[in-house]
């Protein structure tokens, strides 16, 4: 666990996140903490990790969601030396289909 991020308001504000019930309430409470650039920007890393989950090219993963290669080996970087934490829902969300 990152040490740098973990504090009290963190704490909170992960647990009002786990208090979302929908889609759309996601949608609510993260147009208002986050800016639209933001939400996108988190969307297109997830986009990402999904596709270097599928053993996808830097190639097909950029014109396919238009992130940069920095964002991609980025990524990629979190996926093979993180905190697992795309890894966790990426299975997860298989584990559904």
């Amino acid at each position: 666990m990152n040490r740098k991020i973990r504090n009290e308001m963190t704490d909170r504000l992960f647990t009002y996140i786990l208090s979302l019930e929908n889609v759309e309430e996601c949608y609510q409470l993260f147009e208002d903490l986050c800016t639209i650039n933001e939400i996108n920007a988190m969307a297109q890393r997830m986009e990402v990790a999904i596709m270097l989950s599928e053993g996808r090219t830097y190639v097909d993963i950029a014109e396919k969601t238009g992130a940069s290669t920095a964002t991609i080996s980025r990524v990629n970087r979190c996926l093979n030396y993180g905190a697992d934490g795309y890894k966790m829902v990426i299975d997860r969300m298989k584990e559904k289909e």
